[in-house]
């Protein structure tokens, strides 16, 4: 955009305290190079143009905002005389593409000194070559400060998960291999039980009866379901008294298996039916073999799906052998992150899901989508120190997908609620965060997806909200600010 260039006037140039240190002859060079515009109410220059100019406010009013999906959010208004904004990073030469970082706009007619980006940078280099050394140094020194220690941030989220990923794996593989092993006594004692039920005075028919009712059995033991305490002691005690009543030997042994297969003393009674008296204890006995049998074979298969189903989890989470933008359903990406960082969260936090599942699926980067709900129930987890629930909802808002995480931990203080997205601020101990998970999931929010990321804060109450469209594009979005921590109130 241009405005109606006016004179420049050199005593004027010296009132600003950006040039109030500059000699005249430095002054006559800034007029001669640069120009006095002014601009009517309305745009400056928009984010994302190549930034071809440097703008120092004469008078007037300006606005700078910068865009947060489609929209612009204003972040700073100002009369100030002085003030500059637009092409910052001009000393750089062309090192670095330079586009204009936000917009600007001017609210009533204002005038500005504008200098050509070029004439910036070689104004800088002249009068100012060491600070244009150390400007440079500190610029892409800090882009390679941030780009390794983001590599470190995803490989400690990557350790942290590989441990969590390491003990819930354990688990279910430790009773898969005690339960096999097991499972080759039990086998070895039915075979030898068969063997003696064959060799005794059982006619065919009642072990017909008997392989009949083992059949029954091993369906029965497949459709069991959990009974309360009470009810599994009151009937552990029935079993445990027709056993003894039947003089069958350690009756009370017997009994907690059965009563875990679902069997009571009706099964008991049709056992007793179909053999003599003399007979009986080891029939029981083999068919006590039949029912561990069954029970361990379930547990294997429960532990050996576990397995399976946290594979398929971690697949899900790092998103293998799949291309980097897709569309995606974010309750399975939700769900693969809860799943491998279960381990960490330990038993004293509750986990709620309140998942919208009518939402539609949508375009994303899934594995960088898992990184953000890492960083962001990792910070719940240690905000709760150990205790609390966590609680996370999906919704439709409007034309956005909303993923809101919240947490009964000790809240994010007002005095630093505007800072947490900044890279390096961290209120953890030194050596446990470095800083940079909120800003590295409010880049990818913001500028991959066009999306939003806000916090909502009181003590027991903090809800980080994550606005991803429903539509989008695979090519990023120019950088843009993070929304203004919204603290209004809001129920689940």
């Amino acid at each position: 955009m241009s405005g109606q260039q006016t004179p420049c006037d050199v005593a004027e140039l010296g009132t600003l305290f950006l040039f109030e240190k500059l000699d005249d002859d430095q002054l006559d060079r800034l007029c001669r190079e640069g120009r006095v515009e002014l601009f009517e109410p309305g745009p400056v220059y928009t984010e994302g143009d190549p930034a071809t100019c440097f703008y120092v406010l004469l008078e007037g009013t300006v606005v700078m905002s910068r865009r947060v999906g489609g929209d612009d959010v204003e972040i700073s208004r100002t009369s100030q005389r002085g003030v500059y904004a637009g092409a910052m990073q001009a000393y750089l030469n062309g090192r670095n593409e330079e586009v204009y970082k936000g917009s600007v706009r001017v609210t009533e007619p204002s005038r500005f000194f504008v200098l050509p980006a070029e004439k910036f940078a070689a104004i800088l280099r002249d009068w100012f070559p060491m600070a244009v050394h150390l400007l440079e140094g500190m610029f892409f020194g800090s882009q390679n400060t941030q780009r390794t220690i983001g590599q470190r941030e995803r490989l400690l989220a990557l350790g942290s998960l590989s441990a969590g990923l390491t003990h819930e794996l354990n688990n279910p593989a430790a009773a898969a291999v005690r339960a096999t092993s097991a499972l080759r006594d039990r086998v070895a004692h039915m075979r030898q039980k068969l063997g003696v039920i064959a060799s005794g005075p059982y006619a065919r028919d009642t072990l017909e009866t008997l392989v009949e009712i083992q059949e029954r059995t091993a369906e029965q033991v497949a459709k069991a379901t959990p009974l309360t305490p009470m009810e599994a002691s009151d009937r552990e005690d029935a079993l445990g008294d027709w056993l003894d009543d039947h003089d069958i030997a350690g009756g009370w042994q017997l009994a907690p298996t059965f009563v875990q297969a679902g069997l009571d003393t009706d099964w008991l009674d049709q056992v007793a039916a179909a053999v003599d008296g003399p007979t009986l204890e080891g029939a029981v006995r083999w068919l006590n073999y039949t029912v561990e049998t069954e029970l361990l074979m379930n547990e294997i298969e429960d532990s050996t799906t576990r397995i399976s189903h946290l594979v398929d989890a971690a697949k899900q989470y790092s998103q293998m052998d799949r291309a980097p933008y897709q569309v995606a359903d974010v309750h399975e990406l939700l769900d693969s992150t809860l799943m491998m960082l279960a381990g960490k969260m330990g038993s004293g936090i509750k986990v709620a899901k309140e998942y919208d599942r009518s939402l539609p699926r949508i375009p994303a980067y899934p594995g960088e989508l898992n990184q953000v709900w890492t960083n962001l129930i990792d910070n719940a987890v240690s905000a709760m120190d150990g205790e609390g629930k966590l609680t996370v909802r999906t919704a439709l808002d409007g034309d956005h997908v909303l993923v809101e995480f919240h947490d009964t931990g000790s809240g994010v203080p007002d005095e630093i609620r505007d800072r947490i997205f900044d890279p390096f601020f961290t209120t953890k101990p030194v050596g446990e965060g470095t800083g940079l998970g909120l800003d590295i999931s409010w880049r990818i929010v913001a500028n991959k997806h066009h999306g939003s990321l806000a916090v909502q804060s009181t003590p027991g109450d903090t809800r980080f909200q994550v606005r991803l469209p429903l539509t989008g594009s695979d090519t990023p979005a120019a950088p843009a600010a993070p929304d203004t921590p919204d603290t209004s109130e809001e129920s689940t």
